[in-house]
């Protein structure tokens, strides 16, 4: 049983940081591309980033390129999205989630989602 859970979030001013991590378990994930989501009240849930476990190649949306950098260590099997530059619209419940990477675009599973708020 794949099991993620978050931690890292909290409130912090525009202009701020957070380093937001993802403890994965139940199974090898060499073979997993993970994600982080978010979803801010009243939209969808939109890619942030993700990585190819395996190559550590990763893949930006356009509103974070330059600010925010995924990663992953895999002594501690954790995944981290390191978010600089915040700012107000970057408020939004951060979701991790893996799926095989060969394989349909749809993740299979999902950690229990940390907030992080953005104060102007």
């Amino acid at each position: 049983q794949v099991h993620l859970v978050e931690s890292g979030g909290g409130l912090v001013q525009a202009g701020g940081s957070l380093r937001l991590s993802c403890a994965a378990s139940g199974r090898t994930f060499s073979r997993y591309t993970m994600g982080w989501f978010r979803q801010a009240p009243g939209k969808e849930r939109e890619l942030v980033a993700r990585i190819n476990w395996s190559t550590g190649v990763p893949f930006y949306a356009a509103f974070v390129k330059g600010r925010f950098t995924i990663s992953r260590d895999n002594t501690k099997i954790t995944v981290y999205l390191q978010m600089n530059s915040l700012k107000p619209e970057d408020t939004a419940v951060y979701y991790c989630a893996a799926r095989p990477t060969e394989g349909p675009d749809s993740y299979d599973y999902w950690g229990q989602g940390t907030q992080v708020t953005v104060s102007s």
